[in-house]
């Protein structure tokens, strides 16, 4: 007979006091952008992410655009780099919950860390305890493409390479705790509350995935072989297990592919009128990456407008065309699902008078846009952070300084502040770490007025 561990209706633990210079919250590109700077400038970081590893999304993708770089190539040693840094702390799986400013410009921060059950301290990653759990899920790091394990390391390069149990769906057979060599499996473990003082703080937080489910009309969820962009790039990742691009309905291998654009973005029956500027650019580099793959694989791109703004981005647009990849103007109305597991493309062709035209393929790809993250404002409890009419973190002089924010000493940057892409990304998370650094240089340089020289006056 199984019986829940105690920590589930235990106390969290009370830490003492610790004080750094800089917070910064989201341990993505930018996030990771920051704290380096900062930390190679000699001040004390704190890097706070609520997921068991740093790296973001970034480490999830193929390539990159318009470059074609390894994008797993330029994270991971990325993330070795955070958290080998002497001036870096990383505090992975917890939540920053509450911030407060002091009137001498500093903040005190409430941060919860969620237990892993897992010692940190003497888990070496050897992963016998993943290899002995019995509990087979879907994982959430392959967008459900492939499963994982209830004890896991999230993947191969996770930073810092530390096990933990999923214990909504362990069944506490303790399977895992025989099996680790270095007795670090702990079920008892309870959740810490830490209490952090620092100058300034930034904003690092990135941003939400459009839940695509909610477009009925596209079928995400209910047809096998409609795939959201994400799950493709999984597929064509060489940092996967399957080292080939299938369709999941069948494991088929696909010739006939579509991408459907602005799945998601410049809707708004959905509330989400914007564009998410990145969706066409990835969407052609996976298109390339197809083609390259599959050279009679046929690929079709249905689009609304073709956002190629940055640089290198029309060559690479054109670069497509030459490939032979077809683009059709027009928006998708619906998509059906047919007996042999292809699908039915309805769609305007506006190029060819507005008719309603179909195509038939094999898979399906929904390019999904990005969505704000404006749940971080909650955590400011005696200054207001202000969003814009989107959710995203809106600043008062956007033209001149994006990455400052209502409140002096918070800063932002990356896709916490609107949708961009990675390079932009890097670049506010320096630009990020120049303001904090020059505001804790100001309010170091503003001393205060002895008790003694105050009664005088």
């Amino acid at each position: 007979m199984s019986i829940r561990p105690k920590v589930l209706y235990g106390e969290p633990e009370e830490l003492p006091e610790e004080r750094y210079d800089v917070l910064v919250i989201g341990g993505g590109i930018a996030g990771m952008q920051a704290s380096l700077d900062l930390g190679n400038m000699g001040y004390k970081i704190l890097l706070v992410d609520k997921e068991p590893t740093i790296g973001g999304h970034m480490f999830k993708l193929s390539k990159t655009f318009p470059t074609m770089d390894c994008a797993s190539c330029i994270s991971t040693p990325r993330m070795a780099e955070v958290s080998h840094h002497p001036n870096v702390k990383l505090m992975t799986y917890s939540e920053v919950k509450e911030v407060w400013k002091d009137g001498e410009g500093n903040f005190r921060i409430r941060v919860f860390e969620k237990p892993r059950y897992v010692d940190p301290s003497t888990c070496t990653g050897c992963q016998e305890c993943e290899f002995a759990c019995p509990v087979i899920v879907s994982n959430e790091y392959d967008w459900g493409l492939s499963g994982r394990k209830a004890a896991f390391i999230p993947f191969d390069t996770a930073v810092p390479r530390i096990a933990m149990i999923d214990m909504d769906n362990c069944v506490f057979c303790g399977q895992c705790e025989r099996a680790c060599p270095a007795d670090s499996i702990d079920f008892l473990q309870r959740p810490k509350w830490h209490t952090i003082r620092v100058k300034t703080v930034i904003l690092a937080t990135g941003f939400h995935l459009f839940p695509i489910e909610k477009k009925l009309e596209y079928g995400f969820g209910k047809y096998a072989n409609v795939i959201t962009s994400m799950q493709m790039e999984r597929i064509l990742a060489p940092t996967t297990s399957w080292h080939a691009i299938v369709r999941p309905g069948d494991g088929k291998e696909p010739s006939n592919i579509a991408y459907v654009l602005c799945a998601g973005s410049r809707d708004r029956t959905l509330g989400n009128p914007y564009c998410s500027q990145v969706c066409c650019m990835y969407s052609i580099k996976q298109a390339q990456l197809i083609a390259g793959a599959l050279p009679l694989a046929d690929v079709t791109i249905y689009y609304m407008d073709i956002r190629a703004y940055g640089k290198r981005y029309e060559e690479f647009f054109q670069q497509a065309k030459d490939m032979g990849i077809r683009f059709i103007k027009g928006r998708v109305a619906k998509i059906e699902d047919m007996d042999n597991g292809d699908l039915m493309v309805y769609y305007e062709d506006i190029e060819n008078g507005g008719r309603l035209s179909k195509a038939q393929h094999d898979l399906v790809v929904l390019s999904i846009g990005l969505l704000s993250n404006p749940e971080i404002a909650g955590i400011f409890k005696n200054a207001e952070l202000k969003l814009d009419m989107m959710g995203w973190i809106a600043s008062p002089d956007e033209n001149v300084n994006p990455v400052r924010t209502s409140i002096p000493g918070i800063f932002a940057a990356g896709t916490a502040i609107g949708p961009k892409d990675i390079p932009d990304s890097v670049v506010e998370g320096s630009a990020a770490a120049m303001e904090a650094a020059a505001y804790i240089e100001k309010v170091r340089a503003v001393k205060p007025v002895p008790a003694e020289a105050r009664s005088e006056g």
